[in-house]
């Protein structure tokens, strides 16, 4: 996760911070644990970033850089959430249980880089149309950050932590696998909610 370069006590407050976050939340995070496990003092900790509120300001800019960052390769929201390092998985599944606005921008974010993924890739025609695009990539991304969310219950039952990268590619791929190729062999579902949505409509 960190370069040679990066190796600062800025950094590895930073980084102590993140994997302190990930694992016990904001309010279950305290500025001297977190100086603890970077091996410095809790005064150096406030010189750097002022407080925990600044820290964890500190966290979000840099889970929003990572995820950002993912290049070419990943423009879309799996590839961009795939490529990130597992403390960054980490902390951002705390973060959305959390309800932080980093969260918050980060999701919009990713929602909107991916409608418009799909909406270049109905033009290029591998992807199907939609009715309602927006909802559609709303739901796309929903699903996949749902494990990183549901963490101990996924993890249980995969076994391993969702957060990790083995774990994560293969719930992406059993996903990918009913996105591309169905799961159901007929429309009684889909006929059922379209006529409850259609029934709600003026």
């Amino acid at each position: 996760m960190r370069s040679a370069s990066d190796l600062t006590a800025r950094a590895r407050i930073r980084d102590a911070a993140l994997a302190r976050f990930g694992t016990d939340g904001i309010a279950g995070t305290s500025v001297r644990a977190v100086a603890a496990d970077a091996r410095v003092s809790p005064a150096l900790v406030v010189h750097h970033f002022g407080s925990k509120e600044g820290l964890r300001q500190a966290c979000d800019d840099y889970v929003l850089d990572s995820i950002r960052s993912g290049g070419e390769a990943a423009t879309e929201a799996l590839g961009e959430i795939l490529q990130a390092a597992t403390p960054v998985r980490r902390y951002l599944a705390r973060a959305l249980l959390d309800d932080t606005p980093a969260a918050s921008a980060l999701f919009t974010e990713i929602v909107e880089r991916t409608e418009a993924w799909l909406a270049a890739g109905e033009k290029e025609g591998w992807v199907r149309a939609s009715a309602d695009p927006t909802a559609r990539s709303v739901t796309y991304v929903s699903w996949l950050l749902a494990p990183l969310v549901l963490g101990g219950q996924v993890g249980r039952l995969l076994g391993g932590d969702p957060a990790e990268t083995a774990t994560a590619v293969r719930g992406a791929r059993a996903g990918l696998e009913m996105l591309t190729r169905g799961l159901f062999t007929d429309d009684r579902w889909l006929a059922a909610f379209t006529a409850i949505d259609e029934g709600k409509r003026p």
